[in-house]
């Protein structure tokens, strides 16, 4: 049954009092695996909140991975609108964002998420008073319940202004591990149990928002994307556009809507205009009264990735048609497990849809967009790898003949292990799965040059080689490929004839981070301290910094002498790890060259006792006490020279300030 008399007020009327509103997002949840309608029933949080709200039954992602759908709902647009089309990918200002639209309308705002997928250096924090994306140590995620405790205990603080919460679940992600006594339950289907978790999680943050929130509310559930769990030949998510990945439950409940079930095709990028509906904003679009509009999503992983086909899908009425070199098309109602594809009898689907598909921009891949902002570092691609996200390291070529994504479904979980093993720097174990995918796509440039790094970075310099000839036969033209070779040789004896092909790549693309790292280490070679500072400088400033980068930048401007340089670099070193931080003797020394006397104190006072360099450390701490004038400058001059060794005691015979302290 099919319930869609509207009801209430107009579209576009703007409340009596504006809503204050909860959005509850569901990472990786089939829309066949909650809600009245599923098989299992292991989500009496979810069915009861349906029983009171509007249901959509025929709900569609944007795209099968979480940062494009979550972007397509704080933006309204589809991906090929906002430009996120990949996990990893920094959006700009060029979009303006829910909770900014919010915030100025003076709502307080606020966002707990459960994955690094969407940590705020991703730029969906834009507008949120308070952004909540902290992660338990070493971790890319975190359940639903401490996702929850913290979301409550931010319900306590009170305002008068009507509030937007959103809270992002990321449960039922591989691998599933559902918490007791959820993993007992449904030890035959782990998935399930991690559902059934967060789905009490979704209980106890619904009722507290609505004891603690007072009307108008409205609450909003929905899926970024689902799961494959071998539908289709696809295990997990991100490379198809099949029901299993696409379709996503969608719940809509507030005082002045209807309740029932609506199975009219819908977008989750509607999300987005919902929302404002229910602050008041006039816009055109809210769930409230859908639009009777192709609902359209994408999967462009495998294009951007490997050259594969791209994939578009369009959804009207009963018909959905995935589109690629051909027409595949299905009747979603009859046949909701798409096994019949009605294909060869597709003449007769609407005009309005076939015009859908026929117009949605695709990206090209011989002129690729300018790099985004923020490229990624290391750890952070290993927490992506640790989700089970990791894209290509660099641009595919355009082919000719490029194979359909649904067509090469036995290569989904090799690659998947592959990336994943190259991003660790597992390379002696990538270095077979890296073959395997050569073997089965013997276009795959990505594969070509991570398996030509693995072997570089293993010492294999044959095989590396001949890997890399390999690539450049895929690819004669490409930049990549010349600066992965030009990296790899940069580290070895024939660095000398990586220079000119480095100079070159730099001046082509002056933010080449491979290209700049490998300029800056024959810079190095080179000894050309000062210039390789500035290539470094650079780098650092082009992604978030680490703490290997950090570290080297500041030995290398020390040994320039460059001393608000160093200082700089290891200020941000401590801060980023100031547990662990190792470096206060270099620190206090450089504070002390740059007459900042006090912090000198401070950096030495933290050297431990046990430092294998404590002479030193007795030494400049002497210095600094003369320097403030301590009362015990005296001792500390006396400790030094108890405490000084071969390098220190020529030092203390000569300082001046020791002569009458």
């Amino acid at each position: 049954m099919s319930a869609c008399a509207c009801g209430g007020r107009p579209p576009g009327a703007p409340p009596a009092r504006r809503a204050s509103i909860l959005l509850v997002t569901l990472d990786t949840t089939r829309a066949d695996a909650v809600g009245p309608d599923a098989a299992g029933q292991v989500t009496p949080s979810f069915n009861a909140l349906a029983q009171r709200a509007r249901r959509f039954r025929q709900a569609y992602a944007t795209a099968p991975e979480t940062l494009p759908s979550h972007v397509s709902m704080m933006t309204g647009l589809y991906p090929a609108g906002h430009g996120i089309r990949e996990n990893g990918r920094h959006l700009g200002g060029g979009s303006t964002l829910l909770a900014e639209r919010l915030q100025q309308a003076g709502y307080a705002t606020a966002a707990f998420v459960s994955s690094f997928v969407l940590a705020r250096r991703f730029g969906l924090a834009r507008g949120f008073d308070v952004y909540d994306d902290e992660l338990p140590p070493g971790s890319a995620e975190r359940t639903a319940r401490p996702t929850t405790e913290r979301a409550l205990a931010y319900l306590t603080t009170r305002t008068a202004r009507p509030l937007f919460l959103w809270v992002h679940f990321f449960d039922p992600h591989h691998p599933y591990e559902p918490p007791e006594p959820y993993r007992e339950r449904h030890a035959g289907h782990p998935y399930l149990g991690e559902v059934a978790a967060m789905d009490a999680q979704l209980g106890r943050l619904v009722q507290a928002f609505e004891t603690r929130v007072p009307a108008p509310r409205l609450v909003i559930v929905v899926g970024d994307h689902g799961e494959g769990l071998g539908d289709h030949g696809e295990a997990r998510h991100g490379n198809l556009l099949y029901q299993a990945t696409m379709r996503v439950p969608l719940l809509v409940a507030a005082d002045d809507l209807p309740v029932g079930v609506n199975d009219a095709p819908v977008s989750v990028r509607r999300v987005f205009h919902t929302i404002l509906d229910a602050a008041g904003v006039e816009v055109p679009g809210s769930l409230r009264a859908p639009l009777p509009e192709p609902v359209l999503g994408e999967a462009l992983r495998p294009y951007l990735s490997y050259g594969w086909q791209p994939q578009v899908m369009a959804v009207q009425g009963r018909h959905k048609v995935i589109r690629t070199d051909r027409l595949e098309v299905y009747d979603v109602r009859a046949d909701p497990g798409e096994t019949r594809d009605l294909g060869p009898r597709a003449a007769g689907l609407p005009r309005e849809l076939r015009q859908a598909l026929q117009e949605y921009p695709l990206p090209s891949l011989e002129r690729p967009p300018p790099e985004q902002s923020q490229p990624l570092g290391d750890e952070e691609r290993r927490q992506l790898a640790a989700l089970g996200y990791v894209g290509a390291a660099v641009r595919p070529q355009a082919r000719a003949a490029a194979p359909r994504p649904a067509d090469m479904v036995h290569l989904f979980e090799v690659i998947d292990q592959a990336s994943g093993l190259f991003v660790r720097e597992e390379y002696a174990r990538a270095v077979p799965l890296l073959e395997r995918i050569l073997a089965a796509d013997p276009h795959n440039l990505d594969a070509a040059l991570r398996l030509a790094t693995a072997h570089s970075s293993l010492g294999d310099e044959r095989q590396a080689l001949a890997a890399f000839e390999s690539a450049a036969t895929i690819a004669p033209h490409s930049p990549d490929v010349r600066a992965y070779l030009a990296m790899h040789r940069a580290r070895g004896a024939d660095w000398k004839l990586a220079v000119p092909d480095l100079e070159q790549l730099v001046a082509e693309s002056p933010d080449r981070l491979p290209a700049l790292e490998a300029l800056a280490l024959v810079r190095e070679r080179q000894e050309r301290i000062d210039e390789a500072l500035d290539l470094r400088l650079k780098i650092q400033r082009l992604r978030r910094p680490t703490r290997r980068g950090l570290l080297h930048l500041a030995r290398l401007a020390m040994s320039r002498r460059r001393t608000p340089l160093a200082i700089e670099s290891f200020e941000r070193l401590r801060a980023l790890e100031p547990d662990t931080f190792a470096h206060d003797l270099d620190l206090g020394v450089l504070y002390l060259a740059a007459r900042r006397f006090e912090e000198a104190r401070q950096a030495l006072d933290r050297v431990p006792a046990s430092h294998p360099e404590r002479p030193m450390v007795l030494f400049k701490r002497a210095q600094v006490s003369v320097l403030l004038g301590e009362p015990d400058r005296a001792s500390r001059i006396r400790a030094a020279r108890e405490g000084a060794d071969e390098t220190t005691r020529g030092l203390i015979a000569n300082e001046r300030l020791f002569r009458d302290p």
